[in-house]
């Protein structure tokens, strides 16, 4: 079975950074689009920052930069750095793997940006 483990979430304070991680088995990693959305309590899960096999990105512009994504394909590992975080960042995170028709995500993890 796919599996997507995310690990890294927790509680911070606003202006803090962050590093999520997510570790990915039994799919040929390099392959697949991989991606964090997130989804805050009575909201939509919305998309955060893709990062094709090829290394391209795309990201959501209200974010103005503050994440990034990157992808280790040695490790099947996939990380989101996120800087100057605020309370409005506070949500569910989830790890996504795609590839064509085929879609993964992972269980969350809950990062929590609170004064």
């Amino acid at each position: 079975q796919v599996q997507l483990v995310e690990s890294g979430g927790g509680l911070l304070r606003p202006g803090g950074s962050l590093t999520l991680s997510c570790v990915v088995s039994r799919i040929t990693f390099s392959l697949y689009t991989m991606g964090w959305y997130r989804q805050a309590p009575g909201k939509q899960r919305e998309l955060v920052e893709t990062v094709s096999s090829n290394g391209r990105t795309n990201y959501v512009d209200s974010l103005k930069g503050r994440f990034t994504i990157s992808r280790d394909n040695a490790k099947n590992m996939v990380y989101l750095q996120m800087d100057s975080l605020e309370t409005e960042d506070t949500a569910v995170y989830y790890c996504n793997a795609q590839l064509a028709t085929l879609t993964y995500w992972g269980q969350g993890t809950q990062v929590t940006v609170s004064s």
